[in-house]
């Protein structure tokens, strides 16, 4: 994961995926939903939980693109945020 703004950048997902995902942003809490998302017992660098967030989020993807019936439109948003949240974990901060 070379550069993962570019990553997110470049992802192509239809429109209300995004736009919910943006939604829920201010919700998301690492701690409660990493564990979840990811199964992890305490939330691990923003840069491992992205990695994993990826990968779950590509296999929703795949899975919402086959038409299957165990897509989960919930879990594929939850996912999005939780991208979106521990991203923005990464960006350095400015500021006065």
């Amino acid at each position: 994961m070379s550069d993962i703004s570019t990553i997110l950048a470049n992802l192509r997902r239809p429109r209300l995926l995004i736009r919910a995902a943006r939604h829920g942003i201010q919700d998301y809490r690492r701690e409660r939903d990493l564990r979840r998302l990811i199964d992890a017992p305490s939330p691990p660098s923003p840069e491992t939980a992205l990695a994993r967030l990826f990968d779950a989020e590509e296999r929703a993807e795949e899975t919402r693109r086959a038409g299957d019936a165990g897509y989960s439109i919930a879990r594929h948003v939850e996912l999005l945020i939780a991208m979106m949240a521990e991203a923005r974990l990464l960006r350095p901060q400015t500021g006065a």
